[in-house]
C-alpha cells in the first residue's frame, strides 16, 4: 500500500511506546501515511510513570526538521513536546522556513503520572509566539488551564478557555474533555465561525496513556489527506475512542491503547 500522505512529527520520545513519537508514528503509519521525525527529547519512562527527561539541544532540532523536510517534503506537521523556550523558537523558525500549511499543535506539558515537561518560560513563549501560526491547538483540560488561566470543572468552562485560546490568537481549538468525570466524554471545538461538541462513550480503563499523542497524529493525518479540520478531529475522536476500547492491557501502570485498531491483516502467519 502505497501512503497516502507524508507527515513531519516533533515530539519526545516515550521508552515505553505508548505515548509521544513512538505513538505518533504508530498513529500515522495504522492510518496509511509516512511518519518522518525531529525528536526534542528521551524520556526514561514506563506505564507507571517518567523516570528521566533527557533534552535535545534546540539547534540539534532544527537540523532534523529542515534537513528530514528538505529531502522528504511532508504535507502537514504535528507538534508535540517542546520543553524549552529555545527549543520553541527554534521550531518557529523552521516552520517559516518550510512554509507548511498544515500544522497541529498538541501542548504537551505534564505527563500522565504527574511528571512536569515543560517549564513556565516555554508556556508564556508559547502562548506569545507558536498558537497563533498553527492551524488547530488540541490540550486536555489541565493544559487548557495552564494556558488560559481558567479553572475547568465543567463543560462551559471549557468553552470559555477555548475562546481564551482564539483571542491568543489560535485559529481552530479542540479541548479534549477526558478529565471531567462525565458519563460521556465531551470534546469542544471552536474556531471564530464555527462550534462544534463531539461525544464520546467513556470506557472504564486506566490504560489511556498516550491517548492524546495518538489523537493529534490521527487528526493531522486526516487534514493532511484533505479532510476539514472539524472533520479531521471527529475522525481522530473515533480512532482514539477505538484504540482505547481494544487496548492490549499492557503494563502495570496506565498502559497503551491499540494503535493498530486501524488495520486488518487478512493473511494468516503460521
Amino acid at each position: 500500500m502505497k501512503p497516502k500522505s507524508k507527515i513531519l512529527i516533533i515530539a519526545g520520545s516515550d521508552s515505553s511506546g505508548g505515548a509521544g513519537i513512538q505513538a505518533d508514528i504508530k498513529t500515522v503509519t495504522s492510518l496509511g501515511s509516512y511518519a518522518l521525525t525531529a525528536i526534542t527529547a528521551i524520556t526514561v519512562q514506563n506505564t507507571k510513570g517518567v523516570k528521566s527527561v533527557i533534552p535535545i539541544s534546540p539547534n540539534e532540532i532544527k537540523k532534523q526538521i529542515i534537513f528530514s523536510a528538505s529531502d522528504i517534503r511532508p504535507d502537514a506537521i504535528k507538534i508535540g513536546m517542546l520543553h524549552s523556550h529555545l527549543v520553541i523558537k527554534n521550531v518557529i523558525y523552521s516552520l517559516q522556513k518550510l512554509n507548511i500549511k498544515k500544522v497541529v499543535l498538541d501542548p504537551v506539558m505534564v505527563a500522565k503520572g504527574g511528571t512536569k515537561l515543560i517549564d513556565d518560560n516555554a508556556i508564556d513563549f508559547l502562548k506569545k509566539k507558536l498558537i497563533h501560526q498553527v492551524n488547530l491547538v488540541t490540550p486536555n483540560i489541565p493544559e487548557a488551564e495552564v494556558l488560559t488561566g481558567v479553572k475547568i470543572k465543567n463543560k462551559e468552562d471549557m468553552i470559555i478557555a477555548a475562546n481564551k485560546l482564539i483571542n491568543y490568537g489560535a485559529k481552530n481549538v479542540l479541548i479534549k474533555g477526558g478529565h471531567l468525570k462525565n458519563k460521556m466524554v465531551e470534546d469542544i471545538f471552536l474556531s471564530k465561525s464555527d462550534f462544534k461538541i463531539f461525544y464520546s462513550p467513556r470506557h472504564k480503563t486506566k490504560n489511556t496513556h498516550g491517548t492524546g499523542c495518538t489523537l493529534s497524529s490521527a487528526i493531522t493525518t486526516f487534514i493532511s489527506c484533505g479532510k476539514t479540520i472539524k472533520k479531521a478531529c471527529g475522525l481522530g475522536i473515533k480512532y482514539v475512542n477505538s484504540a482505547i476500547l481494544n487496548n492490549p492491557k499492557y503494563g502495570k501502570g496506565h498502559g497503551p491503547v491499540n494503535h493498530l485498531v486501524s488495520m486488518n491483516i487478512n493473511k494468516r502467519f503460521k
